[in-house]
């Protein structure tokens, strides 16, 4: 008898019903989240505080941790990557397991890759040198390859995010938000190239399957992640099991921080520089701009829950961020896309912590920082963070 009920309880407990769900079932309804870009590798109580949100994903970057092995995390050095950094990938996985006992699903995203280091570790240089030669993917693929086996099958991961803000065009004559033929006159230069975007996807989607075949892979396109960036990707890439995420801070004139310094600060709504010209921006506008990806997502056959806003937002002291993201997500909740809200409790900048509301951090908290203390910020539902804070409770029901 007692053989007889263990021989039922395996066979209840290997039933669809009791199995892990495989990490694309996640993305079949509209998911909301925030963007986790901290210097200190997050902790469960962090992960406990944004769950608590009503988030359900984080789109997490362990780039900015130190290394046990080198410069880079889980490289060890971005300019000559022989393999994962053992440490690093242990820390790696504490991280994902804090957020998985939270109840989140992550999204994981390199800022760098091998031959691609991240700008602001880069001595604010751009390194151009992934797009110089087709040779130098390889360690690229390698990396992804490497990652992808390491982590394969975590339950708490529902996709990698290839590369974070990609800017392939940089250095050519393809200028920022140029017009769509512009764009595609621009491809076809490049095309089959070493700056072809979608051809370097498609290798990196091959290694990675090489290892794993079911994850998720979340595809920003150029320039830095542009809703506009798609519109020269000739169609779809090849894969069942692919995300496209663009991300939203246009006007960047008027919602980043070079605008907070200028004698006269640009306006929501108004009139903002943007591709050349001066176009009022106001809600009409960014729905029209987020319009883009989907109408090219609408062209390709790709269906709405395969498109994401990995990252939207605006100074917190902006005087019009509230009303910019109010326009935001009415756009992103009519079109039923998957969001992440930049950024949740970032500690290293509190440019985009909106539950700091809009005055500025006391000196005392700076002095703290600079002493290597982590201090307590006076964090709170403020009104800033509202409009996101009754998306992400109301999509919790």
């Amino acid at each position: 008898m007692r053989w007889m009920l263990l021989i039922v309880l395996s066979l209840v407990l290997m039933s669809p019903a009791h199995a892990q769900a495989p990490p694309d079932a996640f993305w079949a309804q509209p998911q909301r989240g925030g963007n986790s870009f901290n210097q200190a590798p997050p902790d469960r109580a962090y992960f406990d505080a944004l769950r608590a949100t009503g988030a359900t994903w984080v789109r997490l970057t362990p780039d900015k941790w130190p290394s046990a092995g080198g410069r880079d995390f889980l490289m060890g050095d971005a300019d000559r990557y022989q393999g994962l950094v053992g440490d690093d990938l242990a820390t790696l996985r504490r991280v994902l397991d804090d957020a998985h006992a939270a109840g989140l699903k992550v999204v994981l995203v390199p800022l760098s890759l091998p031959l691609l280091r991240w700008k602001q570790k880069n001595g604010g240089v751009v390194d151009q040198r992934l797009w110089q030669s087709d040779a130098n993917h390889a360690p690229a693929q390698a990396f992804w390859r490497d990652l992808a086996r390491a982590l394969k099958g975590h339950p708490g991961l529902v996709a990698y995010n290839l590369i974070n803000e990609p800017a392939p065009e940089y250095g050519t004559a393809l200028a920022e938000h140029a017009d769509a033929a512009a764009m595609r006159a621009w491809y076809a230069t490049v095309k089959g190239g070493p700056r072809d975007l979608p051809r370097f996807y498609t290798a990196l989607i091959a290694a990675v399957r090489e290892v794993d075949a079911d994850m998720p892979l979340m595809l920003d396109p150029g320039w830095y992640a542009a809703a506009d960036a798609l519109a020269y990707w000739p169609a779809a890439l090849d894969d069942p099991h692919l995300l496209y995420s663009v991300h939203m801070y246009e006007p960047y004139a008027a919602t980043s921080a070079p605008n907070q310094t200028r004698a006269r600060p640009y306006r929501y709504p108004a009139a903002v520089p943007f591709a050349g010209g001066m176009p009022r921006w106001d809600a009409a506008h960014v729905a029209r701009y987020l319009q883009q990806p989907m109408d090219w997502a609408d062209q390709h056959g790709v269906a709405r829950q395969r498109m994401v806003v990995g990252e939207f937002g605006c100074m917190r002291r902006w005087p019009d961020c509230r009303t910019y993201l109010e326009d935001v997500l009415r756009v992103l909740e009519a079109g039923k896309v998957h969001w992440a809200f930049y950024a949740f409790r970032e500690d290293g900048w509190d440019g985009m912590d909106y539950e700091l509301g809009t005055t500025p951090l006391p000196w005392s908290y700076w002095q703290a920082v600079e002493a290597g203390r982590t201090p307590t910020a006076p964090r709170a539902d403020t009104p800033l963070f509202a409009p996101i804070l009754q998306r992400l409770r109301a999509g919790n029901r």
